[in-house]
């Protein structure tokens, strides 16, 4: 092609490079701040109006009654061993997820004592049980 042939046709081939290093620097950006946003414990609480889940597996319940004390499933056991009795059973179970339920006079810091115990034996997933807002005491 000579410059000035009096061939006016245009290049239709676009140009990806500049799309490219958009894409590569938006995927740097993101990766780096990903991390940064999750914060906090991760405990998933029901709202009051939804249903309950059905399950029909057996699910590992952590419960502080009025009293303090702690049981895994039925069984009490010390606050000062929970985090060691938890790894020991969730090494032999499939399902990861522990559920947290407390009594409503236990202080909230106990209950996040309790939470910070079950997350240090590696647990990655901690629901919290509630009993379902009755409609007359909401309105």
């Amino acid at each position: 092609m000579q410059v000035g042939s009096g061939d006016d046709s245009l290049m239709s081939e676009i140009n990806v490079t500049p799309f490219v290093d958009v894409m590569l620097v938006l995927l740097i950006i993101f990766m780096v701040t990903t991390p940064m946003m999750v914060q906090g414990v991760n405990v998933n609480l029901p709202t009051a109006t939804a249903q309950s889940l059905p399950t029909d597996e057996q699910n590992l319940i952590i419960s502080i009654d009025a009293d303090m004390k702690v049981y895994i499933n039925e069984q009490e056991i010390s606050v000062a061993f929970l985090t060691e009795k938890l790894q020991a059973v969730m090494e032999n179970l499939d399902k990861k997820t522990v559920y947290l339920k407390a009594d409503k006079k236990v202080p909230y810091g106990v209950v996040v004592s309790i939470m910070s115990q079950i997350k240090k034996a590696g647990v990655p997933s901690l629901g919290m049980i509630t009993l379902p807002e009755d409609e007359k005491q909401a309105g």
